[in-house]
């Protein structure tokens, strides 16, 4: 057996535990105490599970979770056995935030930094409004995906519904399947070898190295809009 298989690991049952007191104690967690794996079960949809944590604990959610899970996270890596509901990792700082399954609307919404994968599909406006975030989507996502998004990159192996990367800003999208339709100042652009770089880094960092960055198409701002022009006046 590895080592942590040898590791002793903290297990909390929200089948009979507290949610608050959950995040309590992920939340007083000194730099000792985060080298013990957690194992959360029973989390039968509860809601933001495992926020707001700041230290490099591994922690393991076996289960379907709802809205909020992992937000706000620093340094923690998080994985869901399950699905998630909005808002997973928003506004994560750092880390790794990994979903085993599907997730709702928002995923990574106006996170800073760290790595969130998702290795089924994800609904409406994923990274909206993402400020530095990575976010890796093994399957589809849905419209308004990257919505005034800032900075970070945003991978999608499969396809981008309508309005993808409205009003963007300066985070970078890369599509591997079809795109419905850009949003407003969207528009695609070259693929450079320092794209292709970027690419491959980020999936083996996501454990998708199978996929190849070649297969990617790459999205980015046409900066009309958030620069003021006197002819684009009717679009502002």
């Amino acid at each position: 057996m590895g080592a942590e298989n040898d590791m002793a690991v903290e297990v909390f049952d929200l089948a009979t535990g507290e949610l608050r007191e959950l995040n309590q104690r992920l939340h007083d967690l000194n730099e000792d105490a985060a080298k013990t794996p957690w194992r959360i079960v029973h989390p039968r949809g509860a809601h933001a599970v495992a926020a707001g944590v700041d230290s490099p604990v591994k922690i393991d959610i076996e289960g379907h979770v709802g809205y909020y899970c992992a937000g706000m996270n620093q340094h923690a890596q998080i994985t869901v056995h399950g699905m998630v509901g909005v808002g997973v990792a928003e506004n994560m700082m750092s880390g790794i935030v990994r979903v085993k399954g599907h997730a709702s609307q928002s995923a990574g919404a106006t996170a800073h930094g760290g790595l969130l994968v998702i290795e089924g599909d994800a609904a409406s406006r994923c990274g909206i409004s993402m400020k530095g975030i990575d976010i890796v989507v093994g399957g589809s996502v849905g419209h308004m995906s990257c919505f005034m998004a800032q900075a970070g990159h945003l991978l999608v192996c499969g396809d981008a519904d309508e309005a993808l990367g409205d009003s963007l800003y300066e985070a970078q999208i890369y599509v591997r399947g079809q795109v419905k339709g850009l949003g407003a100042d969207c528009v695609e652009k070259e693929m450079r070898d320092e794209h292709l770089d970027t690419l491959a880094g980020l999936l083996e960092k996501a454990e998708m190295g199978k996929v190849k960055p070649s297969e990617f198409r790459r999205y980015g701002s046409a900066r009309q809009l958030y620069n003021f022009q006197v002819d684009n006046t009717s679009r502002y």
